[in-house]
């Protein structure tokens, strides 16, 4: 019997093409056409053979027959002794070719094959070059052992219909050994069908057979480079992509057609430490035909062209980055969207996946200014930039450059790239982080910083970063941003990226346990740029992270919610995360940089909601600041005004008893700096307020005059519905 899980480390094979084709029908049921105990026609590889031998019109009447399967000793029904290569044929009929929605063939063979239906290469394993018919004497390129006799499923290869007639077809095979004069040749074939509805046309497949068929709640992502070219560092390389997915909670199976994309990309490998690991992880975009970006949208992302396919490895929970994207997109910033899926790649099953986007400018991503080429000048050279605190391990000259300031971190081009940024942008934004870091080093910096500064994008940055402490904070993938002077200019913290290493999976630099905060820790010593800790100590910014920390801890970041997600997501993989481990065979094996070492992924799913349920805790008895101390910046009171704003907290509605002369607008903000109502105030007296469409929560009550728009008064609230 075989292991229950076995069947999900089988391979279907594709070749020329087989995996990037598919019908549209789906399969009710599945039959055999040809056994591999048939009567077959048979030629032993003793001399050259006709290059037709294939085809429909070759005349087989001058060879053997015989009984499948064929090899040597008493387990064979047609027993050869020192044979090195073998020609099988076997004619079938296919009366209604129109009831056939997939099919399959399953070879058991040692040490090499070739199969063609109707004359057409179909399947190939292990002998040659594909597209060339292999001669009689040509050997295997490796030894391979028969699986049927060991109790394994053969290798299923998907068949592409086209090659299907409806009449009367020929199923031809050629197996070579490895070498010339070993006596354990062996073939063992199978040829199945998929039936589109409850018809008996053949017969019962064996009962092996369903162990073959890979199915899956994740969405199926199969890529195919040319001729099995191996994917590199770089450069990205020409390849076919398939995906399959069938909608949300729907099973996704390897004989559904690829429905999501299936077309062109350009890959290549990605990482830096990970690249070390044997589960690697890719970047590549989306192309059409003639090598030009093709902008889709993938498992329901919004359409764009680069994308990157992150292989958790060393990160045994697989949930780490998907998590920590979340928590960013609770907190109202953008941060990478992510879909789990399961990845083959050159008919390789690798696993479990995160197919991700990359962090780049466009109004779905960083939404930001396009700079272009011609934007050196006025306020078109102020934005917008992405750019990276990290490392540069490759030396690549124009990739970035190195702070002035202690530390020297290197801060890296990303968008535009450094092949794009022209000199004066690269001046500009060097000039800009220059500057910043001059005023961060003066001794007025607290006073300063909201010059440069988006406050409120750090308190989000900060808090997320925090809750995951991972052991890159800070240092590594430290993403910022800057839009143009006219969209308010200030540079911005983030998107969140690379948490594989945090959650308390790391065991180097400092504590992994869930107590401390990791922005403040002397063993990474210079490796943090020195103004992110400056930044972080700032009273006023304390204070606002701790009116954002309790505005998410009583909203989007509840405890309970958090481990529902992820519960969902575990939920969602069903045995996607055991074939991901049967594949990778890693869980109770240390992985750098593994502190905690599960025997089963319950054991480190179990740790990585543990330890956030304790992070939250310690960040709730420890965040620094104020909330009611907290003074929103930029935003003077120029004269003299009266305003009664109560009740305060306020649940449903407040009053605001307006006293002054000037007639006034009341402009509503949340702590993300969002307009989230307005109201005018022509006359003295009481007004009212309705909370209907705001949220609980701390907001910013702005009033402007409506004579100039100078703002008069601000005022705090507190919505507790």
């Amino acid at each position: 019997m075989i292991h229950p899980y076995l069947r999900y480390s089988i391979l279907l094979f594709c070749f020329l093409g087989g995996c990037l084709s598919s019908t549209a029908q789906t399969v009710d049921h599945w039959e055999t056409i040809i056994y591999n105990d048939d009567e077959w026609y048979y030629a032993i590889g003793s001399s050259s053979i006709p290059l037709t031998w294939k085809d429909q019109e070759f005349d087989v009447s001058q060879w053997e027959t015989g009984q499948g399967g064929f090899g040597y000793g008493d387990d064979y029904n047609t027993v050869l002794e020192d044979v090195s290569s073998l020609f099988i044929r076997k004619e079938f009929t296919v009366d209604d070719k129109s009831l056939i929605s997939a099919l399959l063939l399953h070879a058991d063979y040692d040490d090499g094959f070739v199969a063609y239906l109707n004359g057409t290469e179909i399947a190939r394993m292990n002998l040659g070059i594909a597209g060339t018919q292999p001669d009689y004497d040509d050997t295997a390129n490796n030894t391979i052992e028969p699986k049927l006799a060991y109790s394994q499923v053969p290798d299923g290869f998907q068949i592409d219909l086209d090659h299907l007639n409806e009449g009367s077809n020929v199923l031809a095979i050629q197996i070579h050994n490895r070498t010339g004069n070993s006596s354990d040749l062996t073939s063992n074939v199978f040829l199945s069908a998929g039936i589109s509805d409850d018809s008996v046309v053949y017969g019962d497949p064996p009962l092996w057979f369903s162990s073959s068929l890979f199915q899956s709640t994740l969405p199926i992502i199969k890529i195919s480079t040319e001729s099995g070219e191996e994917i590199m560092d770089e450069p990205r390389i020409t390849a076919q992509m398939g995906i399959i997915f069938n909608g949300k909670g729907n099973t996704n199976s390897d004989f559904d057609p690829f429905n999501d994309y299936d077309g062109q990309i350009a890959i290549e490998l990605r990482g830096t430490s990970s690249l070390a690991f044997d589960k690697k992880g890719y970047g590549f975009e989306t192309r059409n035909d003639d090598g030009s970006n093709n902008n889709v949208s993938l498992i329901g992302m919004p359409e764009e062209n680069d994308w990157i396919l992150n292989g958790p490895y060393s990160d045994k929970s697989l949930l780490r980055n998907v998590l920590t994207y979340h928590l960013g997109s609770l907190s109202g910033r953008y941060a990478p969207r992510t879909k789990l899926c399961e990845l083959f790649i050159n008919n390789e099953y690798l696993g479990v996946y995160v197919l991700m986007e990359k962090i780049k400018q466009d109004k779905n991503r960083v939404d930001i200014a396009k700079l272009r080429e011609e934007d050196n000048t006025g306020d078109e050279l102020t934005g917008g930039y992405i750019i990276k605190v990290d490392r540069n391990d490759q030396n690549i000259p124009g990739a970035g450059w190195y702070s002035n300031y202690p530390d020297n971190k290197f801060i890296a081009y990303v968008d535009p790239k450094d092949d794009q940024i022209t000199s004066l942008q690269q001046d500009y934004i060097q000039e800009y982080m220059n500057n910043f870091e001059s005023a961060m080093w003066g001794n007025n910096y607290e006073g300063v910083y909201q010059d440069y500064v988006d406050e409120h994008s750090f308190v989000d940055y900060f808090l997320v970063t925090e809750v995951g402490k991972q052991v890159d904070a800070f240092k590594l993938s430290f993403y910022l941003y800057k839009d143009k002077n006219s969209n308010g200019g200030k540079l911005n913290f983030g998107p969140l990226w690379d948490f594989n290493l945090g959650y308390g999976n790391f065991d180097f630099g400092y504590s992994p346990d869930p107590q401390g905060w990791s922005y403040e820790f002397p063993d990474e010593g210079s490796w943090h740029p020195f103004w992110a800790k400056r930044l972080a100590e700032i009273a006023n910014i304390q204070n606002l992270s701790d009116c954002r920390w309790k505005e998410l801890r009583e909203g989007p970041f509840q405890t309970d919610s958090l481990m529902q997600f992820i519960d969902e997501k575990v939920s969602l993989m069903g045995p996607a995360a055991d074939r991901n481990f049967d594949r990778w065979q890693i869980l109770g094996e240390y992985v750098w940089p593994n502190n905690y070492i599960g025997e089963t992924y319950v054991d480190e799913v179990d740790f990585l909601k543990n330890w956030l349920q304790e992070r939250l805790v310690w960040m709730d008895q420890n965040m620094q600041g104020n909330c009611d101390e907290y003074i929103p910046v930029a935003l003077e009171e120029s004269r003299e005004v009266f305003a009664e704003v109560f009740p305060n907290p306020a649940s449903g509605h407040f009053n605001v008893l307006w006293s002054s002369d000037e007639s006034a607008e009341l402009e509503i903000y949340d702590l993300r700096r969002s307009l989230v109502h307005s109201r005018k105030m022509e006359t003295k007296g009481n007004h009212r307020i309705n909370l209907d469409q705001i949220e609980r929560g701390m907001y910013v009550l702005v009033f402007k005059s409506m004579s100039d728009q100078r703002i008069l008064l601000t005022e705090k609230l507190v919505v507790i519905k």
